[in-house]
């Protein structure tokens, strides 16, 4: 029996080349390298979706850190610090505290260092 595919086909290529725009070259022309680089992409994609949490939580630690060392204490003190006098601020918001606003930041630091053995 003949099975023919006409609009089935355009339309599931089309559907796969219009996700392939702006690829390089044959990947965004051909069919099939385009499927194939649209698979390799979207497994990127999802990855890196979960890798971009841990990056911008290395970022924030690490801003974080360098306005403790200038008021002479550790990150993980301060952390610990943080956690016995029940200050509820997350990484995100202390980060953008030591980048944008060093005042309220030292203040944090100066009423948490009594916790501090």
């Amino acid at each position: 029996m003949r099975v023919k595919t006409g609009v089935v086909r355009r339309r599931r290529h089309k559907k796969i080349l219009k996700l392939a725009r702006g690829f390089y070259s044959g990947r965004r022309k051909h069919f099939r390298k385009a499927k194939e680089q649209l698979e390799r992409s979207m497994c990127y994609a999802f990855r890196d979706r979960k890798q971009k949490k841990r990056d911008f939580r290395k970022l924030w630690i690490t801003r974080i850190n360098a306005a403790c060392k200038m008021n002479g204490i550790s990150y993980s003190r301060f952390i610990h610090a943080l956690k016995l006098a029940n200050i509820d601020l997350d990484r995100k918001i202390l980060a953008d505290m030591a980048m944008n606003d060093i005042q309220t930041f030292n203040t944090i630091i100066a009423s948490v260092k009594d916790k501090i053995k």
